[in-house]
Order: C-alpha cells, then structure tokens, then sequence
C-alpha cells in the first residue's frame, strides 16, 4: 500500500468512527469530524500532513502501485 493511499484509507475510517461515536456516544464528537474536515482542507492547501509523517515514519512509501 502506498502512502497516499494510506492516508486516505486513515480519513475515511476516521470519519467513520466519528460519525458512529456522534450517533451512539456524544453529539459533541461532530467536532471531531469537523477537525478531520479541516485537517484535510488544510493539508491540501499545504502539503502537510501528520498522518502521512507518522506513516512515513513507520516505513510507508510514497509513489504509484503498479
């Protein structure tokens, strides 16, 4: 698995905690998907990215699948 494939695979299942942690624990965890949000705005804008550096870290390559 690439690194930006990582990333967002890492986005969507944190989304979808979020989501499920609102519904079934605490309206108030919508701010965490509003976070989420804006994380992934900013990092577009950016370039950075602390996911994708831990990611990095642990060994992860960017670059093409193929």
């Amino acid at each position: 698995m690439t690194l930006d494939r990582a990333v967002m695979a890492f986005a969507g299942v944190m989304v979808l905690i979020s989501v499920l942690l609102t519904q079934f624990v605490s309206p108030y965890f919508l701010w965490f998907t509003v976070f989420i949000g804006a994380n992934l705005i900013q990092s577009s804008f950016t370039g950075f990215c602390p996911a994708a550096s831990i990611m990095k870290k642990l060994g992860l390559r960017p670059g093409c699948a193929f």
